[in-house]
């Protein structure tokens, strides 16, 4: 059995890329920050439920019997959403209403797109 050597293949140049696209490292940070706060099940369908209901908006109060857990959890979720500035926190007498910050939840539109 006779073992060649592999053949060298032509060198190819190394072209640049077009980087204009990419993002910025405080993009990058703000996605970032924006992904792990919805990287969790609970919150995910928090986001969705609060799309869905009348006027795009709902109390802590109409989301506890959907989720089946209890309103200190679904607080502590909706305080990580907010401080993403995935949702938007009103207070309305001795309640909170929430609602999706549409522009902050727009920023994984091109990210999901590619």
């Amino acid at each position: 059995m006779t073992l060649t050597a592999p053949v060298a293949s032509e060198a190819t140049s190394c072209t640049p890329l077009d980087l204009s696209a990419a993002l910025t490292r405080p993009q990058a940070e703000q996605l970032a920050t924006l992904l792990k706060a919805i990287a969790d099940p609970t919150r995910l369908q928090l986001v969705s439920f609060i799309q869905a209901s009348n006027n795009a908006e709902a109390c802590v109060c109409n989301l506890t019997e959907p989720l089946g857990l209890s309103q200190p959890t679904i607080s502590h979720h909706l305080k990580v959403l907010t401080e993403a500035g995935v949702i938007i926190r009103e207070k309305r007498g001795t309640w909170a209403w929430y609602s999706v910050n549409q522009e902050r939840w727009q920023q994984l539109a091109p990210l999901l797109a590619s």
